[in-house]
């Protein structure tokens, strides 16, 4: 009889059903389909993680230039008003403050038109 090393069998065969928690139906307890159902997840994990920052950034600079219509300037005067008055704020702060503070968004606007006005 062959030594099988049935503990590491067993080890790798319940990691890979614990992270297929959750799948629905055969996907989370058949161990051939768990795996193919598991490395897809895992690539769409990678994909999404890397996908979710792009998403972020622009509904950012969606939110900034409501903001910078709503304060006469469209978006890219708006940043070219910005970097010219050399202010460090990123797209990140700029639509947080363009969303929870609508007086502080107005002074930065302000600022941006009077280093483009210059």
């Amino acid at each position: 009889m062959r030594a099988r090393n049935p503990v590491a069998s067993r080890k790798r065969r319940k990691r890979l059903l614990k992270k297929a928690k959750g799948f629905i139906g055969d996907r989370k307890n058949h161990v051939r389909l768990t795996k193919d159902a598991v490395m897809k997840a895992q690539s769409f994990n990678y994909i999404h993680r890397k996908q979710n920052k792009r998403n972020f950034r622009s509904l950012w600079i969606i939110r900034i230039n409501v903001a910078a219509r709503i304060n006469g300037l469209s978006y890219s005067k708006l940043m070219q008003g910005l970097k010219k008055a050399e202010c460090l704020l990123d797209r990140k702060s700029l639509a947080d403050l363009a969303m929870h503070d609508i007086q502080g968004f107005k002074a930065v606007a302000d600022c941006a038109k009077a280093a483009l006005a210059a």
